[in-house]
């Protein structure tokens, strides 16, 4: 796109109509700068504009889609095209800053963002005079521009607040602080000085007060991270300790000599480090080292007085499984990242985590000695918390951690602490000190000791008895009402795990009925706990409400209709910026759960959930929201599958928007696409065929387009199965060769195993819907002698690839056809084939499945994907139905071998007798055999 008047004015014109209500005018517009936004120059187009525009609604609307655009693409993604070209982005980063400093308030918020975007990406390393063009500005006297440089200055170094530790960051900071600080703090001075200059007038003070507000956003921002970082010396020594783990496990033999000094000077090194945080990674690699040579045989030695146990227990243990003021900070303030490392195991460079390895090493050989240590100080912990809680729980809170570590020896995410020290008893501890926490009336109080609670229930739950486990469950059900995100997040998080046990008989541990006293109670508070600040997309909170669905089945029913709402309300508000895929994977696994149990009881009301959920799907379907494709495709193919009989009208309206190309294109979509359409065909394949037959061709271009990639090929036959099984002849009979042209076509160009054993059960299910006649009849159409040909190098070696049942039975019945309803098999040069396809058959029903893949085959899913698209999430809710296209017509197709060989050799007597004696082998005889008896039958 040239920079010219021409294109200044389309653009123009097609921003303008962007801002139609009218959706006939404003979707084709949106649509045409989407398609050229990729387009060289598109981008200065759009800067030219906002800049010299004479409308102001045009120059406002450019500044958005600017934004929008910078948003979408200016971040290099790895094994993708680079989205804005170089020569752009080198004159967007040389015009961006005066142009944002030059425009009016409106404009310069959106250039404001866009910089703080792309300096996100690009600063300081691609980006290097953004700051020093920045702070010549202040000397302007102008405070709309240093407003302007303030607010753009904060967008960028808003993120030091909440940024990882590291040595890029801190790098990062320095410049920014040896550039940009001794400025701002003389702009400070000066601002502070007119303030009292302009005592008495109150505009100027208005502008002079948002200046120092921002100076002072900008002060914390730039000095939130605080010099707790480790420091070369600490991590050198730290890596030292990790070499040192690393020979002491590796190199037994060979580090022996020296390992007692490494112990000494280790051990000397933890008990002179203080608590600070940047010491964090040097006294947990030191903790490991110990712990890595504690639970090794032949230096136990080192370890077994008891004074030394009762020492690294005093001295390297118990400090350093204190909840220090960084924790509590993290609880509080960044409680993802807190959940995060202590719910999910990334907490393994923490002391507490080191400290808890280095008890369960020592308990390897020592258990007895160090429980008893531990247990005097846990005792003396307990009894410091007693006197005075508010001032010592942080001592109950190391008691729990200690008596978790010492009890804790084998675990798994999915059934929690599965081995314990039986030297610890956990039910005596549960009811005299957890039971207690969770009894308490006051939810918000102690919040770290709630959450430590909630915890121990969670992680001991294999090893509490049941009684213990209900009587915790209202408990937890009353936290998650709790201010604290961490405490509510664990108490949805306890549930959730509790669902998922086990029962004696294979069912749930706790039962819907066990729960029934509950029920309102527990999905009142998990809905009400996502209004709480800071759980609007809580993933923990929303995988207990969809647990908890699961659990309680047809107990949910009478409350779906209020939470099917709020279910609605949530995915609407989601939809426009989704940002937690894990939360929202729960969200659609909740939706298919409320159709499924309530639909199970009453078909009839599928309806109310396509009139509560369309909307919201329409709005994500028109809103290209790509991340919730795949899952509005299969909770609709879900909703359809409930239908009884025809589509109703809202289906039919959407299905040619189905065969849009550019759905195709996103991997993601493919699936659940692919089950979409077969709903379709499955309950109006004749609405199709009459009221939307011009769209058949669209469908079989997608099947085109799916048999063509390596990847994909099993959905093209997927969709054509169900063109074949559900579609009147009709509508597909001028079709039919071409599909069987493009199949061959790629059967030559590369045949993969995949591909062989779909082509056999498409092939087979053809003859079983149109006859053996019409099979034979298509392929030596398209060339003659071509059916001998499939049969001979095709059908018959590759038969026995098949797999799964119902494939096999459709394989079967469809051979059995060949066999014994097409004359040309009897009485043509196929006839020699007869009694190998029988062979083959036979082989079927009675050899084990060949499951041999070719070597060059390992990579095919990987090669035609390209580059990083939307993943497709099954859920597991939504699941479909196996399905038998044969159904009852056959229940066992040996029988119906049997029975039609009979029928056959009635219709010639004497020849199939002959032609089984003289071509088939003993014991392909003696099965046959086998199936005739069962059948009841003989040849003629």
């Amino acid at each position: 796109m040239e920079l010219n008047d021409s294109n200044l004015q389309t653009l123009t014109e097609f921003l303008r109509k962007t801002l139609d209500p009218d959706p006939a005018v404003r979707r084709p517009a949106e649509k045409f700068l989407e398609s050229v936004e990729g387009n060289q120059n598109y981008p200065l187009l759009l800067l030219t504009l906002l800049e010299k525009s004479q409308d102001n609604v045009i120059r406002v609307c450019a500044a958005v889609t600017f934004k929008n655009y910078i948003k979408r693409n200016w971040r290099i993604v790895e094994d993708e095209p680079n989205k804005v070209s170089d020569p752009d982005r080198t004159a967007i980063k040389a015009n961006i800053i005066n142009l944002m400093l030059t425009s009016p308030e409106q404009i310069q918020k959106q250039l404001s963002d866009a910089i703080s975007i792309i300096g996100r990406e690009d600063f300081p390393q691609k980006w290097p005079d953004l700051l020093t063009e920045m702070v010549t500005r202040f000397r302007s006297g102008d405070f709309h521009i240093i407003n302007g440089v303030l607010r753009t200055a904060h967008s960028l170094f808003k993120r030091y607040r909440h940024e990882f530790k590291s040595n890029e960051l801190w790098t990062e900071i320095k410049l920014v602080l040896d550039t940009f600080a001794p400025p701002l703090t003389e702009l400070f001075k000066a601002t502070i000085d007119l303030c009292q200059t302009h005592a008495t007038d109150v505009n100027a003070l208005k502008v002079l007060f948002s200046s120092l507000i921002l100076i002072c956003k900008l002060f914390y921002s730039l000095n939130f991270q605080d010099e707790e970082e480790a420091g070369l010396l600490e991590l050198l020594k730290s890596q030292i300790c990790d070499n040192a783990a690393l020979y002491a496990q590796k190199y037994d033999e060979e580090f022996q000599p020296y390992l007692p000094s490494f112990v000494t000077a280790i051990w000397s090194l933890l008990v002179s480090t203080g608590q600070e945080v940047k010491y964090d990674l040097l006294v947990s690699n030191a903790i490991q080292f110990l712990a890595s040579v504690c639970e090794r045989t032949h230096y136990k030695q080192l370890f077994e007085d008891q004074n030394t146990l009762t020492s690294i227990c005093e001295k390297v243990i118990v400090p350093n499984m204190e909840f220090r003021s960084a924790d509590e900070e993290a609880f509080e303030d960044n409680s993802e990242e807190y959940i995060r490392r202590d719910l999910e195991g990334s907490d393994i460079d923490t002391r507490r985590r080191a400290a808890c390895d280095l008890v369960r090493g020592l308990c390897k050989f020592f258990e007895e000695p160090v429980t008893a240590i531990f247990s005097g100080y846990v005792n003396s912990m307990l009894t410091e918390y007693a006197k005075n809680p508010g001032q010592n729980w942080k001592h109950k809170d190391a008691a729990i951690y200690l008596v978790t570590s010492l009890a804790s020896k084998g675990q798994t995410q999915k059934h929690g602490i599965t081995q314990a020290n039986q030297l610890v008893n956990l039910n005596e501890f549960f009811v005299n000190h957890i039971l207690t926490d969770l009894k308490s009336p006051n939810v918000n109080e102690f919040p770290v000791l709630k959450a430590d609670a909630i915890k121990y229930v969670m992680i001991f739950r294999s090893q509490l008895p049941k009684e213990h486990l209900l009587q915790a469950v209202p408990l937890l059900i009353n936290h998650l009402q709790a201010e604290s995100t961490v405490e509510h997040t664990y108490a949805a998080h306890a549930l959730e795990r509790l669902f998922t046990m086990r029962g004696p008989s294979n069912t749930t541990l706790i039962s819907p009925a066990e729960m029934a006293p509950f029920t309102e109670q527990l999905l009142t508070n998990l809905f009400k706990a996502l209004a709480l600040p800071g759980s609007a997309e809580n993933e923990y909170i929303m995988k207990a409400i969809m647990r908890s669905f699961s659990l309680l089945q047809d107990s949910i029913v009478p409350y779906i209709p209020t939470l099917i709402g709020q279910l609605t309300h949530k995915l609407l508000l989601v939809s426009k910026n989704p940002s937690k895929p894990h939360f929202n994977h729960y969200l659609f696994e909740s939706l298919c759960l409320s159709i499924r149990i309530t639909c199970k009881a009453n078909p009839a009301t599928v309806g109310s959930f396509e009139d509560a959920l369309f909307p919201v799907f329409t709005e994500i379907l028109q809103n290209d929201v790509q991340e919730f494709l795949p899952y509005v495709f299969q909770v609709m193919s879900l909703l359809l599958e409930i239908h009884s009989d025809s589509i109703p009208a809202s289906y039919m309206a959407l299905f040619p928007h189905l065969l849009q190309p550019v759905l195709w294109e996103r991997t993601g979509n493919i699936p659940p696409l692919v089950r979409l359409l077969q709903a379709f065909l499955e309950k109006g394949a004749s609405s199709i065929s009459s009221s939307a037959a011009d769209k058949i061709p669209g469908l079989l271009g997608v099947f085109q387009k799916l048999i063509a990639s390596k990847a994909n090929d099993h959905q093209g036959f997927y969709l054509i199965n169900s063109i074949i099984e559900y579609m009147p002849p009709e509508p597909i009979i001028q079709y039919r060769k071409q599909i069987f042209i493009l199949l061959f076509q790629r059967l030559q160009s590369s045949k993969t195993t995949k591909f062989i054993k779909s082509f056999l059960v498409f092939v087979n299910l053809y003859c079983v819907k149109y006859g053996a006649i019409a099979l034979q009849e298509i392929f030596d159409d398209i060339q003659p002698k071509m059916f001998g040909m499939v049969l001979e190098k095709i059908i018959i070696p590759e038969i026995q690839k098949v797999s799964g049942t119902i494939e096999k039975k459709i394989c079967a019945v469809g051979i059995t056809k060949v066999l014994t309803e097409c004359p040309a098999m009897m009485d043509t040069e196929y006839t020699k084939l007869w009694a190998p396809l029988l062979q083959a058959l036979i082989g079927l029903f009675e050899l084990p499945e060949d499951d041999s893949v070719p070597d060059d085959e390992h990579f095919i899913d990987i090669e035609d994907t390209p580059g990083y698209q939307t993943a497709f999430s099954q859920l597991a809710f939504a699941g479909k139905k196996e399905h038998d296209p044969i159904g009852e017509a056959v229940g066992n197709p040996k029988i119906l071998l049997a029975q039609s060989l009979h029928k056959l050799s009635t219709a010639c007597p004497g020849r199939v007798p002959s032609m089984l004696s003289t071509s088939l082998n003993a014991e392909g005889l003696q099965f046959l055999q086998g199936y005739f008896q069962v059948a009841n039958v003989q040849l003629v």
